[in-house]
């Protein structure tokens, strides 16, 4: 099995087991459910924004512990301060050590910034507890789900007021899950099958493919503001960046550094 594979045969049974605990109709009773949303477009859209989406990650499949030794209120708040223009939080627990609680609390801490529950979302139970974390967009994944599942989370994460991140890594995998419940497209340059390393040429391909309706993010592999330069000449307004800034005991200072090479 790939590593996809294996976190999502892991991840239906954990969606599974929390359904046993709290039904979706409890939920639409708890933490942030009621909160209007903050809007991702508009925030990548503005024209002083910095467009990067600066994540919260403690490991990964591939690279291990990243940075476990920095809460989650500190580091997004130092993101936020250094002008990021989305917060990511992730909230996978065996395979990325992310917790909700994390986004719950980055949530608390940092009010007024878009947020996205970076998972891997098979259910619609997702989508409402990342309405009661106080998420504000979701990640699809285009490798992991069908069209109809992609229709069917988006439809509903639109209909809650949040956004859809739809994450394609090549042209097949955009044309069969485009919908007009997707604002937002992100390509990822890094392999799923595998976790490899690659560069940001994923983007440059598709940037073409993906409608004018739809906002353009890049995702991993984005090493300098040099790149960002380049993907901005493509149309890209958003750029996820994780593991550079994680990787430093400081990493709204790496972001704010980042920022000032540009």
């Amino acid at each position: 099995m790939s590593i996809l594979a294996t976190i999502l045969d892991s991840k239906r049974k954990e969606v599974a087991e929390r359904k046993s605990h709290i039904s979706m109709n409890a939920l639409e009773k708890t933490g942030f459910f009621a909160r209007n949303c903050h809007s991702l477009s508009m925030s990548l859209t503005q024209p002083a924004s910095t467009g990067i989406i600066a994540e919260f990650k403690r490991k990964s499949p591939s690279k291990g512990v990243i940075n476990d030794r920095l809460t989650v209120e500190e580091v997004t708040q130092a993101y936020a301060a250094a002008g990021a223009a989305c917060l990511s939080v992730l909230t996978d627990t065996p395979f990325f050590g992310g917790t909700d609680q994390d986004f719950e609390e980055a949530r608390r801490a940092n009010p007024h910034t878009p947020m996205l529950r970076k998972d891997f979302m098979v259910d619609e139970y997702q989508i409402v507890e990342a309405k009661a974390m106080g998420a504000d967009v979701i990640l699809l994944i285009a490798a992991a789900l069908s069209p109809q599942e992609i229709k069917q989370l988006g439809t509903l994460a639109r209909s809650l007021g949040m956004e859809t991140l739809l994450e394609v890594h090549d042209e097949e995998e955009l044309n069969r899950s485009l919908g007009d419940y997707i604002s937002v497209v992100g390509v990822n340059n890094r392999n799923l099958k595998n976790f490899a390393e690659q560069n940001v040429e994923a983007s440059m391909r598709l940037a073409e493919k993906i409608p004018a309706t739809c906002i353009k993010v890049s995702e991993s592999c984005i090493s300098g503001p040099s790149i960002i330069q380049q993907l901005r000449g493509y149309g890209y307004k958003g750029f996820l960046i994780g593991e550079s800034f994680m990787k430093t005991d400081a990493p709204g200072k790496a972001l704010l550094d980042f920022l000032n090479q540009g």
